[in-house]
């Protein structure tokens, strides 16, 4: 079964804080969790954007920023493209000494680090300014690389536009116990929400009957486990209706629907529209075909 998956990040031995960049390889990591912070900056691709029990869409200009031990992953849509490319930054909250953020004059890089236990969002506006910040640190000596991250860090408090990706940071606030026993549940739906999903196997990861894993991820997440897995597969089903000019009933299988009538009346219920009436809004001028 697929765990969400530990990964060790170590610094050059002569730096406090990782930078790397990355081509497509990126986007096959698996649904993985580090005790480090880490700011993502997508140059090129496109797909799914998993943070914690968060699914979203991403695009290049996507920036985000997530705290210690939350789960995540970049999955690309379609699963091929070879020019994708991301930029990564792994520090640890003590990277410049154990009490250097809880100084006065830190208390918005302070106060921006607590955010990030839900993931945070920023506008292009903000991608572009750090971009070209990292582009310039990466010219400079040990030193004034880690001044000029300080003034990244500094830069991202001061985005007017962000979004905290978890609506409900019940998941980010669990102890780092439960957080071990709920992740590898969300690993799973990550890579398996498009198949043939199994309650069963679900509730084996956390070593629980099935009725004692329906409660506990209920009062976890707020949701039942098919709600959650529904959720996924309508996010994934909403972007092929988009971006694609595929049947909806090519949509509805690829999104992990059996059966298309039944797509179609959980999409109308939860979307409020059927899936043509929202590709036409969102798309006008693709051919429709059911």
């Amino acid at each position: 079964m697929i765990r969400a998956t530990p990964e060790i990040v170590q610094p050059a031995s002569e730096q406090s804080f990782l930078v790397r960049a990355f081509g497509d390889e990126a986007f096959r990591a698996p649904y993985h969790f580090h005790a480090e912070f880490e700011l993502t900056l997508i140059l090129k691709g496109k797909g799914k954007r998993y943070i914690g029990n968060h699914m979203a869409d991403f695009k290049a200009g996507d920036m985000v920023l997530v705290g210690p031990n939350l789960p995540h992953c970049w999955k690309l849509v379609p699963e091929k493209q070879p020019d994708a490319k991301a930029i990564v930054i792994q520090f640890t909250a003590d990277f410049i000494g154990e009490l250097f953020f809880e100084k006065p004059e830190n208390a918005p890089i302070k106060s921006m680090f607590q955010k990030a236990g839900n993931g945070i969002w920023f506008d292009n506006d903000s991608f572009e300014e750090v971009y070209a910040d990292i582009k310039a640190m990466q010219q400079q000596d040990n030193f004034h690389m880690l001044i000029g991250f300080l003034k990244i860090l500094y830069r991202l408090t001061q985005s007017s536009k962000l979004a905290l990706l978890d609506k409900e940071p019940d998941v980010a606030r669990l102890s780092l116990v439960e957080q071990k026993r709920i992740n590898p549940v969300l690993a799973y739906l990550v890579d398996n929400f498009r198949k043939q999903v199994s309650l069963n196997e679900a509730a084996a990861l956390t070593n629980m009957t099935t009725n004692a894993f329906c409660k506990y991820f209920k009062k976890i997440t707020r949701k039942t486990f098919m709600e959650m897995v529904i959720q996924y597969r309508l996010n994934y089903a909403t972007q092929q209706l988009i971006e694609t000019d595929k049947p909806v009933s090519d949509i509805a299988f690829n999104s992990g629907f059996t059966d298309v009538s039944h797509f179609y009346k959980v999409f109308k219920s939860k979307m409020g529209l059927s899936p043509l009436s929202y590709r036409k809004k969102f798309m006008v001028g693709y051919d429709t075909k059911a």
